[in-house]
């Protein structure tokens, strides 16, 4: 297995509402979908956004599309207007969650 950051296995769409993100991940191939699935888990994202989710993560499976979709509750220190943070706008979650790490089997030669 080898380890690779997301971006060279899918791509990501973000927003926000209020203190909420909204993060989608699309698998770029269908045979990367179940990757997501079993590495993407709500523990792992609650480990790599520590500290800048400090409310609940639920995840959304959506096979038809191989897609995953994240719902992150208190995730923008109050809120884009509020917010002190230099970074708190959904978007960057999105370009955020592409340095998660993906093991992948060695036959996917992804590069």
């Amino acid at each position: 297995m080898a380890k690779v950051r997301l971006k060279e296995i899918a791509h990501a769409r973000s927003g926000d509402k209020g203190n909420t993100v909204n993060i989608a991940v699309f698998a770029n191939h269908k045979d990367y979908y179940p990757l997501l699935v079993e590495q993407m888990t709500v523990a792992r994202m609650t480990a790599f956004f520590k500290g800048l989710v400090l409310g609940e993560i639920n995840r959304y499976e959506l096979p038809n599309i191989e897609a995953l979709n994240f719902v992150c509750y208190e995730a923008l220190d109050g809120g884009g207007s509020s917010s002190m943070r230099i970074d708190h706008l959904g978007k960057c979650f999105g370009s955020n969650i592409l340095r998660f790490e993906i093991e992948v089997p060695d036959s996917f030669n992804v590069k």
